[in-house]
């Protein structure tokens, strides 16, 4: 099996040497993985994609020339579990709004995937073009999904960040009102009560621009623009994915992020049918939790804006 130098972006280094010891077997390891992924799926892996954190992604061809993408994620401290379920999510989109999973190995934790194009934050499209785009993806790929699944159940979102919240806040000195805090907890226990696993549906989890990319082969079964990559593989209610646009281009909305922040729940709910309320509630869930994690890992800036946005929020 030949050996072959393996471009590892920095960012994924930095990722990586968190892990410690099992970082460094990993990145020793990639190049013969790479070997034997390209063996056993017949394909021959190219330049190295750049963008990501959390794995080695390179562009390949198939023994028949087709493009695609081998993708192998880095290690887990809990195990294979986010592998497992990013995979579950994607068998069960079967490239409806997703990027098609054509071949996976999670013993060597390796994807092999469709290829797709230019992520939707690099178009240049305005905010609610981009919306736009990614509510037409969320609506194609919002599906039930058949009792059983390894996807993570949407009941213990609420309970989650019950717990992440304040305790984060506590960590961090306080950095916002105890009245945000409060009302993210009694959001999130409205959230806890509403769920309903017999109206819940595969929900990507972390539905922003970065996580769309152009859909270089759009068929009538799936003819979105753009597609999602890296589901969270969970199963809730469909607010749960607009409250994350709800936090998203904060910029925008920090000249008056009440009249902007209703708006942009109201054009939310209108474009896809989900209640406004329940929108309102993840997006303000979302920007407290977002907004305390981007200051827990040095993005204090964009943490401290996310964290204004809420708590202009939190005393309307």
């Amino acid at each position: 099996m030949r050996q072959r130098d393996i471009d590892v972006p920095d960012h994924v280094r930095k990722k990586v040497a968190v892990l410690g010891a099992e970082g460094v077997q990993w990145l020793s390891d990639l190049p013969e993985l790479v070997g034997e992924m390209e063996q056993a799926w017949q394909i021959t892996v190219g330049a190295t994609l750049e963008g990501g954190s959390e794995a080695y992604v390179a562009r390949a061809r198939t023994s028949e020339g087709a493009p695609v993408v081998l993708k192998v994620p880095i290690p887990e401290r809990e195990g294979n579990t986010g592998l497992v379920r990013a995979i579950a999510a994607l068998a069960v989109a079967d490239g409806r709004g997703y990027v098609r999973l054509l071949r996976s190995d999670l013993s060597r934790r390796a994807l092999l995937l469709e290829a797709l194009g230019m992520p939707l934050s690099d178009t240049g499209y305005s905010t609610s073009a981009q919306i736009e785009i990614i509510c037409a993806a969320l609506k194609e790929s919002w599906m039930p999904v058949a009792p059983g699944s390894s996807l993570l159940s949407g009941a213990i979102s609420g309970p989650w960040f019950s717990q992440f919240i304040p305790n984060l806040w506590e960590k961090l000195g306080r950095p916002c009102s105890q009245r945000a805090v409060d009302l993210a907890l009694s959001y999130a226990q409205s959230r806890a009560s509403a769920f309903d696993p017999d109206t819940s549906v595969l929900v990507h989890g972390d539905a922003h621009n970065r996580n769309m990319l152009q859909n270089l082969s759009p068929t009538p079964q799936s003819p979105a623009s753009f597609k999602f990559i890296d589901p969270d593989g969970l199963i809730t209610e469909k607010a749960y994915d607009l409250g994350v646009l709800m936090r998203e281009w904060t910029d925008e909305l920090i000249p008056d992020p009440v009249r902007l922040g209703r708006e942009r729940c109201a054009y939310l709910s209108q474009l896809t049918g989900v209640e406004a309320q329940a929108i309102w509630q993840w997006g303000f869930i979302q920007s407290m939790a977002t907004g305390l994690f981007l200051t827990q890992v040095g993005q204090e800036q964009a943490g401290r804006q996310m964290l204004d946005v809420a708590e202009a929020w939190s005393s309307a």
